[in-house]
């Protein structure tokens, strides 16, 4: 007789990263031809993604080759499914799993892996995002490509910004390295997330919400740091982003004497954000600033409370209604985010 354990799928949703130097440019026009992240008309947009990805390719490629020439992000999130898998297969010994990285930008790219989970006929298919705070421009951006490519989906983590586990880690991995630096006194605790444009929140997504209601679940485990700041890092374009900057808060974190400790607290993986913009283009700044300490929290990447929290998701959606859900199972954003995917049970993808 075949096995006839049930198949449980798992897709790691993601935002992909070049492999190497020939791949900068196409990298870089995939993402910026997306019309979640440039909200222009369809030639227009494709004008602008070209001309973005030709002029800025030479800089990226420099960066990326202070990485070895491509980026860490998939190798990263690979290791990742492959801890989120044994960790299923001590929750559900009965089901043959199958976890796979689905990159929006890069290989293995979205729609590929769609045909590819579509072939494996699996009973169940988990769609989790390594985006913990929702964004239409990077969640829903993901969900709308899958969906267009006829992937299966039976049940939808959207978001998990105070998720237990996943505050569990962060708390405790911001803990761990400052006492691995030294407890460095007089310290300012500094969020640093990804930016947005202004106008992307200001028509109702609910990433800035979602990030400062982390940083809020995180603070409650850290009494000892009474001084902290939310900052937004990785800003292009002309258009005014959220703010303050990631550079405004290391300025102004020197500007009052402080030492830093950073904490990259939308990214779950190491990747050009983290090691070359925070950890040296940043922590220049810090320096030339005069910032006595600066030293910055690793991201999540394999930490093992971390994948129980993935682990978790999956569990909690596996037992909870089809369809899109967040970390508590229904809505958390308020009514003004109408951006956000569970309202009347509905992942909206536009």
């Amino acid at each position: 007789m075949g096995d006839a354990r049930r198949k449980l799928a798992v897709v790691l949703f993601n935002l992909g990263g070049p492999d190497g130097p020939d791949d900068v440019r196409p990298f870089l026009r995939n993402l910026f031809r997306d019309p979640a992240i440039i909200r222009a008309p369809g030639l227009i947009r494709e004008a602008l993604a070209l001309l973005i990805s030709t002029t800025r390719a030479k800089e990226a490629r420099a960066n990326y080759a202070k990485m070895g020439g491509g980026s860490p992000l998939l190798p990263e999130t690979r290791k990742q499914a492959e801890a989120l898998k044994a960790e299923l297969e001590k929750a559900f010994p009965d089901h043959e799993i199958g976890v796979w990285p689905a990159m929006r930008y890069w290989h293995p790219l979205t729609e590929d892996v769609a045909e590819e989970v579509s072939a494996w006929a699996p009973d169940e298919c988990v769609l989790l995002p390594l985006y913990p705070q929702f964004s239409t421009t990077t969640t829903a951006s993901s969900l709308k490509r899958w969906r267009e490519a006829g992937g299966p989906e039976t049940r939808t983590v959207c978001c998990y910004p105070t998720e237990p586990a996943f505050v569990d880690a962060h708390a405790a991995l911001i803990r761990k390295t400052w006492e691995k630096a030294g407890r460095p006194d007089n310290v300012r605790l500094l969020f640093s997330a990804h930016g947005l444009p202004k106008k992307v929140i200001e028509d109702g997504d609910p990433y800035q919400w979602q990030v400062e209601q982390t940083v809020e679940a995180v603070m409650r485990q850290l009494p000892e740091f009474p001084d902290w700041q939310v900052c937004y890092q990785s800003r292009v374009g002309p258009l005014e982003w959220i703010g303050p900057s990631t550079e405004a808060a290391i300025e102004g974190a020197a500007k009052d004497g402080r030492n830093i400790l950073l904490s990259p607290i939308a990214f779950v993986s190491e990747h050009i954000e983290t090691l070359v913009e925070l950890d040296e283009e940043y922590g220049d700044l810090a320096r030339e600033q005069g910032v006595s300490s600066y030293v910055r929290v690793p991201a999540l990447g394999l930490d093992a409370v971390f994948i129980e929290s993935l682990a978790t998701l999956v569990k909690s959606a596996l037992a909870g209604a089809p369809g899109p859900r967040c970390d508590t199972g229904g809505r958390i954003c308020p009514a003004e985010w109408s951006g956000c995917p569970c309202r009347n049970g509905e992942l909206e993808t536009a």
